[in-house]
């Protein structure tokens, strides 16, 4: 882990807002837009955030005491880092949610009133703060069919951009250069690029080719290289939750216990053979059975009533899988599952088929939220030092001319 000096308070002269963007979904925007409000913190007395278009939302109390819709990301940052000097309804300014895209092109929403509210939304956190952190939706490109791309906005904003991809060398230059050519069309200043999810065994590599490759090709420093952290793309039972639509029909209070998709365990084999993997492998497994295997569910509850006896660890969850419509757990079965005396044992069931579960399991990337709080931290805490604030609070600060304009 690289060693930097503490962090300094900075002195608050009037620097550019910091916008950041990525290549693509799923390359860790959310989680370094975390850690960089966690530096700036350090550094800042207030630090803002906004979110200009968001999609996925959540329910909130305005200041107002309103129940207003704001994107979920930003109950993420608001509650996580305490910003209590910034206003929900600011922070969240516009919501592309279902059917928005028609609206607007029918003329039911119109491109003046968009903008207006992103732009009244960030000057009030603006006024407020020391330094605005944007966190874009995607790449550059996102929200241009309403006429809102982050690059537009960023520029609309007088912010620098922050553009974050996936580690590699070839492909990784490739898709920033789709999103820096659509920030030099808006006049947008990028202020560098942050590498994620490095393997370790290329670390060096990436961070020395990619420097090299974004200076002499762009004029454009690399703020910083993340080493990949397995345990961060690991879905907790909560991520499952959202992904079946469904809650825990026991154990919610192992929500937030994560599972390697390598742990991910068919049990396809008789109930003996089922009892001997069980004490064979390691005890945070997650199983799936298909419904109809009474079997196994009874042997899955009795092992785990065993464990707990003994007072041996048992970190298991059980998944049981079966198509909507067709396949249901019987009420004999579900009232053992549901028993008070087993109320703690982790018990989902997904209405799907259990090749679809496991390809649902397999292909999905779990998201930050506000209640994993386990996760939350580490993430900040293993992106934060990899990330020069020097170079950024630099590369972001107001010139002498800027100021006489």
């Amino acid at each position: 882990m690289p060693q930097r000096p503490p962090p300094e308070r900075v002195q608050h002269y009037s620097r550019r807002p910091i916008y950041v963007a990525a290549t693509k979904q799923h390359v860790g925007k959310t989680t370094t837009s975390l850690a960089l409000m966690s530096g700036l913190s350090k550094r800042f007395d207030k630090v803002g955030f906004i979110k200009p278009v968001g999609q996925q939302h959540l329910e909130v109390k305005s200041d107002s005491g309103h129940t207003i819709r704001v994107d979920k990301d930003v109950v993420l940052v608001r509650e996580h880092f305490k910003l209590d000097h910034c206003p929900y309804q600011s922070m969240s300014p516009c919501l592309i949610g279902s059917g928005y895209t028609k609206q607007f092109i029918d003329g039911e929403i119109r491109l003046d009133k968009q903008m207006d509210d992103i732009v009244a939304g960030f000057r009030d956190i603006d006024d407020k703060s020391d330094v605005v952190l944007c966190e874009g939706t995607g790449h550059a490109g996102v929200g241009s069919i309403v006429g809102a791309s982050n690059a537009k906005i960023a520029s609309m904003l007088g912010a620098d951009m922050i553009l974050v991809a996936n580690g590699g060398l070839g492909s990784t230059f490739d898709e920033l250069e789709l999103n820096r050519v659509l920030c030099e069309k808006h006049g947008v200043n990028i202020a560098g690029i942050i590498v994620n999810k490095v393997k370790l065994d290329k670390y060096e590599q990436t961070k020395h080719y990619m420097s090299r490759a974004f200076m002499n090709m762009w004029g454009v420093p690399l703020l910083g290289v993340i080493p990949d952290r397995p345990y961060l793309g690991c879905p907790a039972l909560a991520d499952l939750e959202r992904l079946f639509k469904t809650e825990m029909v026991s154990g919610r209070c192992h929500r937030f216990r994560h599972y390697k998709i390598s742990d991910l365990n068919l049990v396809t084999t008789s109930l003996s053979r089922f009892l001997e993997n069980m004490r064979e492998k390691p005890s945070r497994t997650l199983y799936i059975c298909h419904v109809t295997r009474d079997d196994i569910i009874f042997g899955f509850l009795g092992e785990y009533a065993r464990r707990r006896r003994h007072g041996e660890p048992f970190e298991a969850a059980l998944l049981v899988s079966g198509r909507e419509g067709k396949y249901d757990v019987s009420p004999e079965v579900m009232d053992m599952i549901t028993d008070a005396t087993l109320s703690d044992v982790p018990v989902l069931i997904a209405r799907h088929t259990t090749h679809t579960a496991m390809e649902l399991i397999a292909n999905m990337t779990p998201k930050l939220n506000i209640h994993d709080t386990g996760r939350v931290e580490t993430a900040v805490k293993h992106y934060e030092p990899f990330i020069d604030f020097n170079l950024i609070l630099d590369r972001t600060q107001v010139t002498g001319a800027e100021h006489q304009q």
